[in-house]
C-alpha cells in the first residue's frame, strides 16, 4: 500500500512525469478503490488546482490539450457525487483562495468580445456551478463580499452578450462587428468539433466505482455549444441566489449599496429588460431559455435591487436628499445620515451614463428601470404609521419628482428643489445636457409610458393627499402635476394611446391638476384628435368617459360643457374634424347625465342653443349679407370671387359646428329623465323655456335656408342675364362658380341635417314631456288654439301635410342626404304621434287619407326595389347615418314603428315590407349568419330580432304577407325545378305565373288563389298511393327551400289566420309527398347518401307545428285527419321503398323517424281533442297501418328495379312501419281515460296495433337462416330502438287491461307475455354486464318498469302454460333481481357521472313502480342493500362507484311515494341513512379529487332526504350533524365546473334546511352562517377581477354563484327571528372579506344588493357596534358599504313602505 501511496505522489509531483501521463495518473488515483492515499480527495484537488494557476502564473508549462483536461478533470471531481457525499458526511475539503480569482479572470476572457478562450466557456460555467453546489466549496466565493460582487457583474455581462449575440446584425462600430463575428464563427467551431456523448462530459459522476478508468488516448471531452447556453442561465440562477444570501448577510449596507450601484445595477437592469422584453423572444428561443427560468431571474435581480438600494437604514439618507428642509425639521437623528451622502443621484447618475448597452437600448432599459425603482421605493418607504405616514407620502413624492425629468421630457425646470439637493441629476459632472427644449426624448411613446407606469403607481399608492398638501405643503404636488399637465400639452401626442392615458390618470389625481387647461385638454383630446387607430381611440375613449364621470361626481358638468362649447365654437384646425360623440362616448354621456341634477342639465341645453345663437347663426347670416352686398356692388374681379370662395369655406366650417352642437344637444335631451307630475315646478318651467329658445332657433334656422335658396336661384338667374359683352369673363369664372356650387350644396346640407336634427328633437321631446307632465304646455297649444277659431283644418294635420309635400323644408333635397330624408321620416312619424293621441282629432275625415300618406312616405316602398346589403352596418347613432348606414337606419325605424305605420299601409306597401324582411334573412343565412360588430346593427341583424319578437304576430297584415312571401318563394323554387311528369299544381302555378320574377309579384293577389287547394290534394294523394315524384331538386334549390323553412320555423302558428295557415300547409305536404331531392340512379350511385333525409326532417317538423296553431281546424275541413296521416306515412314509405334513404344509422335518418312519430303523435292528439269522427279517422289509420301490403312490407324485401331484393329498403320500411305502430299506439295509450265511448275506440285500435306489433317484433327478433345471414333486422334498427316497441305493446296491452278491468272482465291475460319475459331475462343479463350505449339502457329501464308493472297485475304470470310456469318470475324474485343488476349498473365504471344523472329519471320511474305496492320485506331487501353499499370500507379501498349507487338509490327511494307501513319504517331508519352519508362527506372532502363524482352527489342525497322529511325527521340534531357535513365540502382551488357543482349542491343543502326545518335554526343559526359564509368567502375569492379572465363561459359560473347568494341572504332576512342577533356578525363577516379583494362588478352588485337585506335586519346599536369595532382597514369599506345602502337601498324601501299595509 505504501508503494502505491508513495509511487503515485511522487509521479504526480515529479517534473520527469509528462502531463498526459499525470492527468491519466489523477484520474485513475480518483476512480480507483485500490489507491488508499490519505485525504486523496483534497491532495487531488490541490494537485489540480495548484497546476492551473501555475500555468496560467507562467511557472509551470503544458500544452493547451493538457490545459483543457486539466479544467475538465476538475469540473468531475467537483461534480462527483463521491466528493459530495464526503462533504456531507463532514470530511473537510476546500480549494486554494486564488482559485475564485483565477476563475472570475476566465469568465472576463468569455466575457471580453474577441478574445479566444483556450478552454470551453460551458467547462467554466459548469466548475463554477460545482463549486457553488457546496457551501464548502463555495466559501473561495461567500468569504469575501467583492468576490462574489465580481462573480455576479462577470456572469451577468456573460448572459448579456449570449442574449444580444442573435440580434448583432448592424453594430456601430467596424471594430465591433469583428470582434463578434469572431465570437460566433469560434461557437459555431466549437459546437462543430465537441459532439460527444454526456457521458463523456462527467465521466466520474456517470461512471460507478468499479469501472475501469477512461481511456487517456481519448482527447479531452468538449462540451456541446448548446451546453453553454442551457448551462450560463442556470449558473446564473444558482449564482445569483447565492449572492443574495451573501448580501443580506452584510453588516454595512453602505458597503452593499455602493457595491450595487458602481458594478451590478447597469448590467442588472440591462439583463432584466433583456430577459423580459419581447423583442428578444427570438434569442430565448435560440437559447432554449425556459420561462419560468427567465421569471425566476428576473425575481431574484429585483429582490438584490430593493434590498441594496432601499433599505430600511437608508431612510433618513433619503430624507436628507429629497425632502426639503421644513419637509424634515427635527426628524433626522442628532447622529446624521448613516448611508450615502446622495443615493437617488448615485443610482440616476449610473443609470443615465451611456455606454453599458448599445445606445438604441439605453433609453429603453432607463425608461424601463425608473418604472421598476419606484415602485421598490413605494414598498419598501410608502407605508408609515401615525404622523410619519404623510411623511413618507411626502418623500415618495419628492422621489417622484427625481425620476421624470430622468426621462428628458422638458421637466427639469419644473421639479421641485430640495434643500440639499442642489444639482439635479442632470448638472452631474459628466451628465451636461442641452436645455429643456431640446431634451425630447428617443421616443415619445416610451417615455409617456413610463410616466404613465409612474403616475398610475403614484395614484394607486395614494401619495397625493389633496387637502394636506395643500394645507401643510403649499401646493408643491399639485405644482408639479400641473407643470408635468402642461408639458403634456406643450408636447402634445394625441397619436399615442399613452398619452391619454396619463391625462386620464393625472384627472384622477386631480380634477384640478388639468382644470387650467382644460379647453386645451378638450380641443387636444377629444374634439380635434384625429388620429383613427382602433387603439387610440379606444384609449382616447376612456380618458373623454373619466372627464365626464370626474364633473359629473363634482356636481360641475355644467362648466365642463361650457368649456367644451367653446372649443367647439373655435376655428377648425383642419377642413374636417372627427365625430365629436362616438359610441362609447354618447353612452358615458348618457349615464351621467342621469346622475346630474335635471336643472344642470337643462342649462347645458341652453348653453349650446346660445352658442348656436351668439357664434354660429350671426357669422352665417353676417356671411350671407356680405356675399349679397358684393353681389349688389357688383364685385366680379377675381378678388371678389376668392372672397366667395372664402364666404363659403367659412360657411362650410360654420355649419360644421352647427351639425355638432345640434347633435350634442339631441344626445342631451334624448338622455334627460322627462318630465312628469312630480317634477318641480320651476324645472318644468325651465324645460318650457328651453323648448321656446330651441323653437325659435329652429325657425331662425329654417328661414337662413329659404334666404339662402333664393338667393342662389337669383345669382342663377343673373348669370343667364349677362350681357353679350360679358361673355368671355363668364367663361373664365366657369370653373370657379362651379367650384363654388359644390361648396354651397355642402354647407346647406350640413345646415339642413343640423336644422332637421334639431326640429326632430324639439317635436320628440316636447312630445313626451306634455304626455307626462300635466303642468307642461306643450309649444303648439297656443298656436292650435289660435288656428282652430280662424280654420277648420287642425294644425296637426296641416304640419304632416306639409312634411309630406315639401313646403316646411322646401330646401330640402333628401335624395342628396340620407341624414335629412330619414329626419323627415322621423319628423313625420312623430306628427302621426300627434294625431293618433288626438281622439277627435281621429274622426277628422282628411285624418285616414293623411295618415295612410304619411305612413307610405315613412315606409318609402321605392327604397326597397334596391335589395338590402347584410354587410351595411349602423351604431346606433343618428350622425352617423350616411349613404352606407342609411339603409340599416330606416329599417331599424320602420321595424320599430311597425304597430304604428302598419293599419294605415296598403296591401302594396306591407308586400314590399315582408319581402324585404324575408330576403334579408335569407341573405343572413347565405352569408352564413355572421354577427355584426358588438353594439352594431345590420338589416339581417334587425330582421331577424323582428321575426322573433311578439309583435310581427300582433300585426295581421305584415304576419300574413310574410307568409304569403314565404310560398311564393318556394313556389318559385318548385317551378325552377325538373319536372319529370305533368303535374297539375305545378301548371296552376305557371299559369298564374306565380313565384317566376320576384320583383314582378302581386302583392294584392291573397295567398289563397295562389294555391289552387283542390288540385293541390289531388296531386298530394296521388303521389301517395302511387309513389311517384312530381318534382326533383337539384343540391341548391333544396338549400334554397330549407332556408325558406327555417325563416319560416320562427313565426308564430297562432299569428296565421285560416287562410293562411291551410294553404302554407298544403304547399308544405305537397313538398313533402312529390318533391324528391335525387333519382333512384342518383341513390344508388351514393349508396351513403342521407342528405335526402334533410328535406323531410324540416317539413315534417314545420307540418307538426302547425298543426298546434290555433286555426288549424280549416285544414282539417280540406282534408280528414286519417287521410292526412296516411299521406305521409305512405308517402315516406315509397320514398324509402325507392331507395332515397339509405344511410341506415345515419343522423339524419333517425331524425327523420323522430320526426315522423312527432307527427303522428301531435295529429292523433288533435284527431281525439277536436272529438270528430274520432273513430273514423283512427280507423283508416289503423287499417292502413295494418293492411296486409304493410304487413308484407314488414317481411318481405321488395324487387328494386333490376328484379333483385333490396335488402336496405325492406329494414328501411321496417324501422318506418314500427316507429308509425309505436307512435300511434303511444299516443292513444296517453289518451285514456277521458271518456268511456272514447275509451272503448281507443282499446279497439290498440288491440288491432299490439296484434300487428306482435308478429312484427318477433320477424325482427327471429334467428336468420344461412341465406339472409347479411340481414340483422335488429343489428340495423338497434337495441334500443327494438326495446322501446316491446315496451310499448306492454303499455298498450296493460292500458287495455285496466279498461276492461272496469268492465268486471276477469280475463288478466297478456298475449305477448312469452315475448316479454324473454325481453326481460335478456335485458338483466345485457343491461350491466359490459358498456352499453345510453339509449338503450334508458330504453331497457323503461321496459323494467313496464314488465314489472304487469307482473304485479297479471299475479306473477300465472296465466302463462304450465310448461313455462318455470320460467315465470314471481314478483319477489324479480324484484331482487332488478334491484341487484340496477345496483351493478349504477357501479359500473364505464359510466360517466353525466350518464348516472342522464340515466337517473328512468331509475327513478323504476323505482316508483318498484315500491309503489311493495311489502316490508322487500323494502328491508332494499334497506339491507343500501346498507352493504354505505360501508366506508368500500371508499377507503378506492372503490366509491359501490358507495355511490347506494347514495343514488338513497336520493330516488326517499322522492317516492311508498305504502303506509314502509313510510314509517323507511323514516325509522332516515337519521341512520343521514348520520352514514354526513361520514361519507366527511371522508370524500379530505380528497379533492372525489369532489365532483362523489361528494357533490352524496351531499345532493342528503339535500333530498332533508327536503322530504318536512315534518318527519324530529330530532333537530341530524340537520346539525348535516350542517357539519357542509362545513367540510372543499370549494377552495378547484376549475369552474367542479366548483359550480360544488356551490350549487351546499346552496341547495343550506336552502333546503332553512325552507324546510326552520324549528332547527333557531338552535342551528351559528353553524348555518359559517356554512354560508364559506359560500361567500368562495365566490369573493372566485370572483376578483382577474383582467382578462373576467369574460367568457367560465365567469358565467361565478356570476350564477352570485345570485345564489343574493338570494340566500333574501332567505336569511325573511327569517329574521333566527338571525336578529347575528346580523352585524353578518356584516362583519362580509366586510372583512370585501376589505381582502376587489370584486369584479356583476359580481359585486349581486352580493352587495344581498347584504343590504341583512343590513336591513340591524338596529342603530349594531351599526354604532360596527363602527366601533372593525378594524382601520375594514371599517372604511364598511362606511363605503354603509353610505351607498344608505343612499340607494334605504331610500328605496322608505319609499315602499309608504305604500304597504
Amino acid at each position: 500500500m505504501a508503494a502505491i501511496y508513495s509511487g503515485i505522489h511522487l509521479k504526480l509531483k515529479s517534473p520527469q512525469t509528462p502531463w498526459e501521463d499525470k492527468l491519466k495518473l489523477a484520474r485513475f488515483a480518483w476512480i480507483s478503490t485500490q489507491c488508499l492515499l490519505p485525504n486523496k480527495e483534497q491532495v487531488l484537488l490541490d494537485w489540480c488546482t495548484h497546476a492551473l494557476t501555475g500555468w496560467y502564473s507562467q511557472k509551470v508549462e503544458f500544452s493547451h490539450h493538457v490545459l483543457e483536461g486539466l479544467w475538465c478533470y476538475l469540473d468531475d471531481l467537483l461534480h462527483s457525487r463521491k466528493l459530495h457525499s464526503l462533504l456531507k458526511q463532514g470530511k473537510t475539503v476546500s480549494l486554494r483562495l486564488n482559485m475564485a480569482q483565477l476563475l472570475l479572470e476566465r469568465l472576463q476572457e468569455c466575457a471580453r468580445v474577441g478574445s479566444k478562450s483556450l478552454v470551453c466557456v460551458s467547462t467554466i460555467l459548469s466548475v463554477c456551478q460545482g463549486l457553488l453546489s457546496s457551501p464548502a466549496l463555495s466559501s473561495v466565493f461567500t468569504t469575501k463580499y467583492e468576490l462574489m460582487v465580481d462573480l455576479l457583474a462577470k456572469l451577468c455581462s456573460l448572459a448579456c452578450c449570449e442574449l444580444q449575440q442573435p440580434l448583432l446584425t448592424e453594430p456601430l462600430m467596424a471594430e465591433s462587428v469583428t470582434c463578434q463575428d469572431e465570437v460566433m464563427t469560434e461557437c459555431l467551431q466549437t459546437q462543430l468539433i465537441s459532439n460527444l456523448d454526456s457521458s463523456q462530459i462527467e465521466p466520474i459522476t456517470e461512471s460507478p466505482p468499479g469501472l475501469p478508468e477512461l481511456d487517456a488516448n481519448k482527447s479531452p471531452p468538449k462540451p456541446k455549444e448548446n451546453l453553454q447556453s442551457a448551462n450560463l442561465f442556470d449558473v446564473l440562477l444558482q449564482v445569483l441566489s447565492c449572492y443574495l444570501s451573501v448580501q443580506r448577510q452584510q453588516a454595512n449596507p453602505n458597503r452593499v449599496f455602493t457595491l450595487v450601484t458602481n458594478q451590478l445595477i447597469q448590467t442588472l437592469v440591462l439583463l432584466r429588460h433583456l430577459l423580459t422584453s419581447g423583442e428578444f423572444a427570438s434569442s430565448h428561443t435560440h437559447l432554449g431559455l425556459r420561462q419560468q427560468l427567465c421569471r425566476d431571474i428576473r425575481i431574484k435581480i429585483d429582490s438584490i435591487l430593493q434590498l441594496a438600494l432601499f433599505p430600511s437604514e437608508y431612510l433618513t439618507s433619503y430624507k436628507e436628499e429629497l425632502l426639503p428642509s421644513k419637509e424634515d425639521s427635527g426628524k433626522r437623528g442628532s447622529a446624521g445620515a448613516k448611508g450615502p451622502m446622495k443615493p437617488v443621484s448615485g443610482i440616476l447618475s449610473k443609470l443615465s451614463t451611456q455606454g453599458y448597452c448599445e445606445p438604441t437600448l439605453h433609453y429603453t432599459v432607463k425608461s424601463n428601470t425608473l418604472c421598476l425603482l419606484f415602485k421598490f421605493f413605494l414598498e419598501s418607504y410608502g407605508k408609515g404609521k401615525g404622523e410619519s405616514e404623510e411623511v413618507h407620502r411626502m418623500l415618495c413624492f419628492y422621489f417622484l419628482t427625481r425620476l421624470i425629468p430622468t426621462l428628458d421630457v422638458g421637466l427639469d425646470g419644473h421639479s421641485p428643489s430640495p434643500a440639499k439637493a442642489n444639482q439635479p441629476v442632470s448638472e452631474s459632472p459628466g451628465l451636461k445636457c442641452p436645455p429643456a427644449s431640446l431634451c425630447t426624448p428617443e421616443s415619445w411613446s416610451l417615455a409617456l409610458l413610463a410616466v404613465e407606469s409612474l403616475l398610475s403607481q403614484t395614484l394607486s399608492a395614494d401619495i397625493y393627499n389633496v387637502a394636506a398638501d395643500r394645507i401643510r405643503h403649499g401646493e408643491v404636488q399639485l405644482k408639479f402635476y400641473r407643470a408635468l399637465g402642461q408639458m403634456l400639452f406643450n408636447q402634445a401626442q394625441p397619436s399615442i394611446p399613452a398619452w391619454y392615458r396619463c391625462l386620464k390618470v393625472l384627472l384622477n389625481l386631480n380634477h384640478l391638476i388639468l382644470e387650467p387647461d382644460l379647453d386645451q385638454l378638450l380641443s387636444s383630446a377629444w374634439v380635434d384628435s384625429e388620429c383613427m387607430e382602433a387603439r387610440v381611440q379606444r384609449a382616447r375613449q376612456l380618458m373623454v368617459c373619466s372627464l365626464l364621470q370626474t364633473y359629473t361626481k363634482l356636481r360641475q358638468l355644467p362648466r365642463l360643457f361650457s368649456d367644451l362649447l367653446s372649443v367647439i365654437c373655435q376655428p377648425a384646425l383642419d377642413h374636417l374634424r372627427p365625430p365629436l360623440l362616438s359610441e362609447g362616448i354618447s353612452a358615458s354621456l348618457t349615464t351621467c347625465l342621469l346622475d346630474t341634477p335635471p336643472s344642470q342639465v337643462l342649462e347645458i341645453c341652453s348653453s349650446v342653443l346660445e352658442s348656436i345663437r351668439r357664434y354660429i347663426l350671426p357669422d352665417l347670416v353676417k356671411e350671407e349679407r356680405g356675399a349679397e352686398k358684393m353681389e349688389i356692388d357688383g364685385g366680379r374681379d377675381d378678388k371678389g370671387m376668392n372672397k366667395e370662395i372664402k364666404v363659403d369655406q367659412e360657411k362650410e366650417d360654420a355649419s360644421l359646428k352647427l351639425f355638432s352642437l345640434s347633435q350634442l344637444l339631441h344626445v342631451i335631451l334624448f338622455s334627460l329623465k322627462t318630465l312628469d307630475n312630480a317634477s318641480p315646478l320651476p324645472v318644468v318651467r325651465q324645460s318650457q323655456v328651453l323648448m321656446a329658445e330651441m323653437q325659435q332657433v329652429v325657425k331662425d334656422l329654417l328661414h337662413l335656408l329659404t334666404t339662402t335658396k333664393k338667393a342662389v336661384k337669383t345669382n342663377i338667374s343673373s348669370v343667364q342675364r349677362t350681357p353679350r359683352k360679358g361673355k368671355k369673363n363668364v367663361d373664365h369664372r366657369e370653373p370657379e362658380q362651379l367650384s363654388r356650387s359644390q361648396m354651397a350644396a355642402l354647407w346647406e346640407q350640413k345646415t339642413q341635417e343640423a336644422t332637421l336634427l334639431l326640429r326632430y328633437t324639439c317635436v320628440e321631446v316636447d312630445t313626451l314631456f306634455y304626455i307626462h307632465c300635466s303642468k307642461y304646455t306643450a309649444l303648439d297649444s297656443a298656436q292650435t288654439t289660435a288656428v282652430s277659431e280662424t280654420e277648420d283644418c287642425a294644425p296637426a294635420l296641416t304640419q304632416i301635410e306639409s312634411l309630406i309635400s315639401g313646403e316646411i323644408f322646401p330646401a330640402v333635397q333628401p335624395s342628396c342626404s340620407p341624414m335629412s330624408c330619414l329626419l323627415l321620416k322621423l319628423l313625420t312619424l312623430q306628427q302621426t304621434k300627434k294625431i293618433l293621441l288626438d281622439t277627435p282629432l281621429l274622426s277628422e275625415s282628411s285624418a285616414a287619407t293623411l295618415l295612410n300618406r304619411a305612413a307610405q312616405f315613412i315606409a318609402a316602398k321605392s327604397e326597397f326595389a334596391v335589395s338590402l346589403d347584410g354587410k351595411q352596418v349602423w351604431d346606433g347613432q343618428i350622425g352617423s347615418v350616411n349613404a352606407c348606414s342609411y339603409p340599416v337606419a330606416h329599417w331599424y325605424h320602420i321595424t320599430s314603428n311597425l304597430p304604428l305605420i302598419a293599419p294605415y299601409l296598403s296591401r302594396e306597401d306591407v308586400g314590399c315590407i315582408a319581402d324585404a324582411l324575408v330576403g334579408s334573412l335569407l341573405s343572413r343565412q347565405t352569408d352564413g349568419g355572421k354577427d355584426p360588430p358588438p353594439s352594431s346593427l345590420t338589416v339581417c341583424l334587425i330582421s331577424s330580432q323582428l321575426l322573433q319578437s311578439p309583435i310581427l304576430a300582433e300585426l295581421p297584415s305584415l304576419f300574413s304577407a310574410t307568409v304569403r312571401s314565404l310560398a311564393r318563394s318556394m313556389i318559385g323554387v318548385l317551378n325552377a325545378a325538373h319536372v319529370p311528369k305533368v303535374c297539375p299544381t305545378l301548371l296552376k302555378f305557371q299559369e298564374k305565373g306565380i313565384g317566376m320574377n320576384p320583383l314582378e309579384r302581386d302583392a294584392r293577389q291573397p295567398l289563397p288563389t295562389l294555391v289552387e287547394k283542390e288540385t293541390i290534394i289531388e296531386d298530394i294523394l296521388a303521389s301517395s298511393q302511387t309513389g311517384e315524384v312530381a318534382v326533383l331538386l337539384t343540391d341548391t334549390q333544396s338549400k334554397e327551400l330549407l332556408n325558406l323553412l327555417q325563416v319560416l320555423t320562427h313565426l308564430n302558428t297562432d299569428g296565421m289566420n285560416s287562410e293562411d295557415l291551410s294553404s302554407i300547409f298544403l304547399l308544405l305536404l305537397f313538398m313533402l309527398t312529390s318533391a324528391s331531392g335525387q333519382s333512384d340512379q342518383m341513390a344508388a350511385e351514393s349508396p351513403e347518401s342521407g342528405d335526402g333525409a334533410v328535406l323531410q326532417v324540416k317539413l315534417l317538423r314545420i307540418l307538426t307545428c302547425l298543426l298546434e296553431g290555433r286555426n288549424f281546424q280549416s285544414v282539417l275541413k280540406l282534408i280528414h285527419g286519417g287521410t292526412l296521416l296516411q299521406t305521409v306515412v305512405s308517402s315516406l314509405l315509397w320514398h324509402s321503398n325507392s331507395g332515397r334513404f339509405r344511410a341506415t344509422r345515419s343522423p339524419d335518418w333517425l331524425d327523420l323517424i323522430k320526426a315522423v312519430q312527432d307527427f303522428i303523435r301531435c295529429s292523433v292528439q288533435l284527431i281525439i281533442i277536436r272529438n270528430s269522427s274520432v273513430r273514423l279517422n283512427l280507423d283508416q289509420f289503423a287499417s292502413f297501418l295494418t293492411s296486409k301490403e304493410m304487413a308484407s312490407r314488414q317481411s318481405v324485401a321488395p324487387a328494386s328495379a333490376s328484379g333483385k331484393a333490396d335488402p336496405g329498403a325492406s329494414i328501411l320500411c321496417v324501422h318506418l312501419l314500427l316507429a308509425s305502430l309505436t307512435s300511434f299506439s303511444k299516443a292513444m295509450s296517453s289518451n285514456l281515460g277521458r271518456s268511456k265511448p272514447m275509451d272503448q275506440t281507443l282499446v279497439q285500435m290498440l288491440t288491432r296495433m299490439t296484434a300487428s306489433l306482435g308478429p312484427a317484433v318477433e320477424s325482427v327478433l327471429k334467428p336468420q337462416t344461412a341465406s339472409q345471414s347479411a340481414i340483422q333486422p335488429a343489428s340495423f334498427l338497434g337495441q334500443a330502438f327494438v326495446v322501446e316497441v316491446v315496451t310499448v305493446m306492454l303499455h298498450s296491452e296493460l292500458s287495455s287491461l285496466s279498461v276492461e278491468e272496469e268492465k268486471n272482465q276477469n280475463d288478466s291475460k297478456l298475449r305477448h307475455m312469452s315475448l316479454y319475459q324473454g325481453i326481460c331475462q335478456q335485458i338483466l343479463k345485457e343491461i350491466s354486464s359490459a358498456h352499453r350505449p345510453m339509449d338503450f339502457l334508458v330504453s331497457s329501464l323503461h321496459f323494467l318498469s313496464a314488465f314489472y308493472k304487469a307482473v304485479k297485475k297479471t299475479g306473477g304470470g300465472k296465466e302463462v302454460e304450465q310448461g313455462e310456469n318455470k320460467e315465470g318470475k314471481e314478483p319477489d324474485e324479480l324484484y331482487m333481481q332488478i334491484l341487484q343488476n340496477v345496483h351493478r349498473l349504477l357501479t359500473a365504471s364505464w359510466l360517466s357521472s353525466n350518464e348516472i344523472c342522464e340515466l337517473e329519471p328512468a331509475v327513478q320511474e323504476l323505482l316508483r313502480h318498484l315500491v309503489e305496492k311493495s311489502t316490508t320485506g322487500q323494502l328491508n331487501l332494499l334497506l339491507m342493500m343500501i346498507r352493504e353499499g354505505l360501508d366506508t370500507g368500500h371508499l377507503k379501498a378506492g372503490s366509491y362507484r359501490e358507495v355511490l349507487s347506494a347514495v343514488i338509490i338513497i336520493k330516488l327511494l326517499f322522492c317516492c311515494q311508498l305504502p303506509e307501513p314502509c313510510s314509517k319504517a323507511l323514516w325509522l331508519t332516515a337519521p341512520q341513512i343521514i348520520s352514514a352519508m354526513v361520514f361519507l362527506v366527511r371522508s370524500s372532502s379530505q380528497n379533492v379529487s372525489l369532489t365532483l363524482p362523489f361528494t357533490v352527489p352524496t351531499v345532493m342525497s342528503m339535500t333530498s332526504v332533508l327536503r322530504q322529511g318536512e315534518g318527519l325527521i324530529s330530532n333537530p340534531h341530524h340537520v346539525i350533524l348535516a350542517l357539519g357535513a357542509l362545513q367540510l365540502v372543499p370549494l377552495d382551488r378547484l376549475t369552474p365546473l367542479v366548483y359550480q357543482s360544488a356551490f350549487l349542491a351546499v346552496h341547495e343543502a343550506l336552502f333546503a334546511i332553512i325552507q324546510c326545518h326552520p324549528q332547527v335554526m333557531l338552535n342551528a343559526a351559528p353553524s348555518f352562517l359559517n356554512v354560508f359564509h364559506r359560500l361567500v368567502a368562495s365566490i369573493m375569492q372566485e370572483g376578483r377581477q382577474r383582467g382578462d379572465g373576467d369574460t367568457g363561459p367560465d365567469s358565467d359560473v361565478y356570476l350564477q354563484s352570485s345570485r345564489l347568494i343574493e338570494r340566500m341572504y333574501s332567505h336569511i332576512a325573511a327569517t329574521a327571528e333566527s338571525f336578529t342577533t347575528l346580523s352585524a356578525f353578518m356584516v362583519a363577516q362580509y366586510v372583512t372579506e370585501l376589505q381582502k379583494v376587489t370584486l369584479r362588478p356583476d359580481i359585486k352588485l349581486h352580493l352587495t344588493e344581498g347584504i343590504y337585506q341583512i343590513l336591513d335586519l340591524c338596529m342603530e346599536q349594531d351599526i354604532k357596534f360596527l363602527m366601533a369595532g372593525l378594524q382601520l382597514g375594514v371599517r372604511e369599506v364598511f362606511n363605503e358599504l354603509y353610505s351607498s345602502y344608505t343612499h340607494y337601498h334605504k331610500a328605496q324601501r322608505q319609499g315602499e313602505d309608504k305604500y304597504t299595509v
